[in-house]
């Protein structure tokens, strides 16, 4: 027994010993905290929370080995674990690549350099909003079925080679024309970029995220799926119901009504007036001075 208390008290004085502690180490360990903090997030949405579980119960069996001294044991383990990381970079690469994009986006850096004159910044213009809007309103009021990529910064061209290239004006017409029952190109999704229809009859990455409703069909798991790799709004709209749900950031909200679609739509937007060294949000009272 007194060899088992041994190994326990070897096991913390080696892992968990506590040395002398300094101001940088503080302000180490909080920016560490923040760190894992926000991580745990990310784990939390995406495939690797599943991960996460199991590398806690592998801790925990070498916790119990290392008690009792299972030295083969941790070998192995020890063994596996070193090629196990670089395994986990490969599995999780489109997460990865996920976060990071997530991080550049939200970096303001680089509004530093900006010394244009005062114009209007935006991804696309009022008009467009209303023609998507004014489409989204009425294939649903119709009951067909519709998927709908706005695109954003990242970019899409890897899903539009999916598709058939059209190169058009984003008009409520002609998207709704597109999602037709029976037409040539109602099948598939339709990317727009920026007051453009870039391309219909594109396919898009099913989610397998197991969190979803099973009742969900192949739309809205395509427009999951894309959120999750892509930084895109998606707009879905069910053929069997008519309702309009709405996909970001590997997060789909269903049942959306118009102001819900409206406000999304703005956010991707990101109109923004930029004037000498200043940048003001359009709608805010507040203005951003750049140092």
């Amino acid at each position: 027994m007194s060899a088992v208390f041994h190994n326990i008290y070897n096991f913390f004085d080696k892992y968990f010993s506590i040395p002398n502690i300094y101001i940088s180490d503080i302000v180490e360990i909080i920016i560490i905290t923040i760190a894992v903090y926000y991580i745990i997030l990310w784990f939390r949405k995406s495939r690797a929370w599943v991960l996460m579980k199991g590398l806690i119960l592998l801790f925990i069996f070498m916790f119990i080995a290392s008690v009792f001294h299972l030295t083969t044991v941790l070998w192995i383990m020890n063994k596996a674990l070193s090629v196990g990381i670089i395994a986990m970079v490969i599995i999780f690469q489109p997460e990865l690549r996920r976060a990071l994009e997530a991080l550049g986006r939200r970096n303001k850096l680089f509004q530093v350099f900006r010394f244009a004159g005062p114009t209007y910044e935006e991804r696309f213009s009022d008009k467009t909003l209303d023609n998507i809007l004014t489409a989204t309103k009425e294939l649903a009021k119709t009951k067909t079925g519709a998927l709908i990529v706005i695109q954003q910064d990242f970019d899409l061209i890897e899903f539009v080679e999916t598709g058939i290239r059209l190169d058009a004006k984003v008009t409520s017409q002609l998207l709704i024309n597109i999602f037709e029952k029976n037409t040539p190109l109602h099948d598939g999704a339709v990317i727009i970029d920026g007051d453009e229809i870039v391309a219909a009859t594109c396919y898009l990455p099913m989610s397998e995220n197991f969190s979803l409703s099973k009742e969900l069909g192949t739309r809205h798991r395509a427009a999951v799926g894309l959120s999750e790799i892509a930084d895109c709004l998606v707009i879905v709209v069910s053929e069997e119901t008519g309702t309009i749900s709405l996909a970001r950031d590997g997060e789909l909200t269903r049942f959306v009504d118009q102001p819900t679609i409206t406000s999304e739509l703005l956010k991707s937007q990101d109109k923004e007036m930029v004037k000498g060294s200043k940048i003001f949000k359009k709608g805010s009272d507040r203005d951003v001075e750049e140092q």
